[in-house]
């Protein structure tokens, strides 16, 4: 063999490396799917995706068009502009009563970069970290990435798909686990630890030796019940938050971490070698969001209006096995009366009724077959229009 053969030969036995072979994020599909069918003239019913239909508050945009015309906006301190570090500490008085060092905060390229600072300060290569099944599908991924061990614990409509502290203990009695992430509100399901069940839960990490990080991304997202963060059971917890959802700034991508005084430190090397700073511009509007609360809680309003709308409406669709969301703005479905191929069934919705969903197998793998996650972060009269496609859909029809 010429060594040009050799060398073209050496080529094509490059490849990606295992650790890229995770599952794909299902939902993006979806989305894509979506705008294919949104590009053929159809009018779709965005439920799919988890993200507001309403644009950044006209407070954030403001401050933005004042910094694009007076500040440089280049890199930031790695931890993140301090008065919007000042700021989110204030939040936590404001909501919680809780006491924060704005020290102690460290803005992060949404949250999605906040779970692979987390991950990489916590965990070591190996290690098993505990995750509630139904829960959202990139913690598991970003685990496999980073060569770490995703550890499913099972839950269902008995616990409002929530883990209990009785689980987090049996699981650390059979192997040594080094971490729990929990969402409250959760995603997919929208329901939430109590907050005695919290604390419970957090003892129990505590008792076992396990990292707890908090996942509190819908915070500020309820519907009649009482929200808790994690600090106020405990300062060895990681918390971590985005400006994605309640602050409707998906796009922005700038979220931020809550840690231990001793872990400061390490996520700053991590971030500064990862990151370098967050976007600047997405900060200037994220402190400028602060200012517009009322603009907010008007969205809120909205999504509770959609999801007693739905909760009223898909049973009448046939979709009568839901668990009532406290927060975030998801209905899980249980669709195994119609299929046990949620996949298959998303996207004959999405093809008949032009009404998006994403199939639980997203969530779930093995249960998630016979569920669907409705989104009602849209408008009222969407939410109304796809009940009403569903309502004559006749995939439902038994």
């Amino acid at each position: 063999m010429s060594d040009a053969s050799k060398l073209a030969a050496a080529h094509r036995a490059l490849a990606a490396s295992e650790r890229s072979g995770i599952d794909p994020f299902i939902v993006m599909d979806v989305m894509s799917a979506a705008a294919a069918k949104e590009a053929t003239g159809a009018h779709v019913i965005h439920m799919e995706v988890g993200q507001p239909a309403t644009a950044a508050p006209k407070a954030a945009r403001d401050a933005v068009r004042r910094a694009l015309d007076s500040d440089k906006l280049g890199y930031t301190l790695a931890l993140g502009m301090e008065p919007l570090r000042a700021r989110i500490a204030q939040l936590y008085r404001d909501w919680y009563g809780v006491e924060v060092s704005p020290e102690r905060i460290i803005v992060t390229s949404g949250s999605s970069a906040a779970f692979v600072l987390a991950f990489l300060a916590l965990f070591d290569a190996g290690d098993a970290v505990a995750l509630p099944s139904p829960g959202y599908p990139c913690y598991r991924h970003i685990l496999t990435a980073l060569g770490q061990r995703p550890l499913m614990l099972e839950t269902g409509p008995a616990s409002r798909w929530m883990p209990t502290a009785a689980q987090v203990v049996e699981a650390a009695s059979r192997e040594r686990v080094s971490g729990l992430l929990i969402a409250s509100p959760s995603n997919p399901t929208g329901t939430m630890l109590e907050p005695q069940r919290l604390a419970e839960i957090i003892a129990a990490c505590k008792q076992t030796g396990t990292w707890f990080i908090s996942d509190e991304i819908y915070q500020g997202l309820t519907y009649g019940v009482p929200q808790a963060t994690a600090l106020q059971y405990s300062d060895d917890v990681v918390i971590i938050n985005s400006f994605s959802k309640y602050f409707s700034m998906t796009g922005w991508r700038v979220g931020w971490m809550v840690v231990p005084e001793a872990l400061v430190r390490p996520v700053e090397r991590l971030a500064q070698n990862l990151y370098i700073s967050p976007p600047a511009v997405s900060q200037v509007a994220a402190l400028g969001a602060f200012d517009g609360i009322d603009e907010l809680e008007a969205n809120k309003r909205v999504y509770m209006a959609n999801r007693d709308l739905l909760l009223a409406a898909l049973p009448k669709a046939g979709l009568t096995e839901i668990v009532p969301a406290d927060g975030a703005f998801y209905l899980y479905a249980d669709v195994g009366a119609y299929t046990n191929d949620s996949l298959a069934f998303a996207k004959r919705m999405l093809d008949e009724t032009a009404v998006a969903a994403t199939p639980g197998v997203d969530f779930d793998g093995g249960r998630g077959s016979r569920f669907i996650r409705f989104s009602y972060a849209g408008s009222t009269e969407d939410m109304a229009e796809a009940a009403r496609r569903l309502q004559g859909w006749d995939a439902l029809q038994r």
